[in-house]
């Protein structure tokens, strides 16, 4: 989402832009995205909720790891206890929900960049994970630029680089260096 407005903003700077199982606000499908049970985390948030979640951060995140997973084994437990302690420390979980609580502000942004007639013009690689996103990151990316390569991680969910790294580091290094 960072890379899509670096792209957007600076696209001097960019000769080509991967973006992973993550779509982006305000584009393509957005609205009907944001209508999904799964993605009820994009709206909680707040002082309630970091309560909530204080000195629970691995039952919290635990939620994503199991279900965003095609094989939850394949988030393993080092990762797991690592992130878990990165997201207790003072401000972590605030940090975290504030990003999902900026996608509101993000889509306008987006929306209105899009409404001048500007387009991503370098080549595109939209990745969604087999169990996750999939063809839509290819969907969402088409409505902002011109040229889009689609690609699936198969047997993965969201998390692409812990479930299916060989295929995710080869597909991307071969976009890279292509052209």
């Amino acid at each position: 989402m960072v890379a899509f407005q670096f792209a957007a903003q600076h696209p001097e700077r960019i000769r080509r832009l991967v973006l992973i199982d993550a779509p982006i606000p305000g584009i393509g499908p957005w609205d009907d995205i944001l209508k999904s049970p799964m993605l009820w985390h994009f709206r909680f948030g707040g002082p309630d909720m970091e309560r909530l979640v204080a000195g629970r951060e691995r039952i919290y995140l635990d939620r994503f790891w199991n279900e965003f997973s095609a094989d939850p084994a394949r988030f393993d437990e080092g990762a797991r206890v690592h992130y878990s302690a990165l997201y207790a420390l003072p401000g972590a979980i605030r940090a975290g929900f504030a990003q999902f609580a900026a996608f509101d502000q993000d889509a306008d942004d987006n929306r209105a960049w899009l409404a001048t007639g500007a387009r991503l013009r370098m080549p595109v690689l939209a990745v969604g994970g087999e169990k996750s996103f999939g063809t839509t990151m290819a969907v969402v990316m088409r409505s902002a630029a011109d040229d889009v390569r689609e690609s699936v991680i198969p047997d993965s969910g969201h998390w692409v680089m812990e479930e299916n790294p060989q295929a995710t580091i080869a597909l991307v290094r071969g976009f890279l260096a292509d052209g």
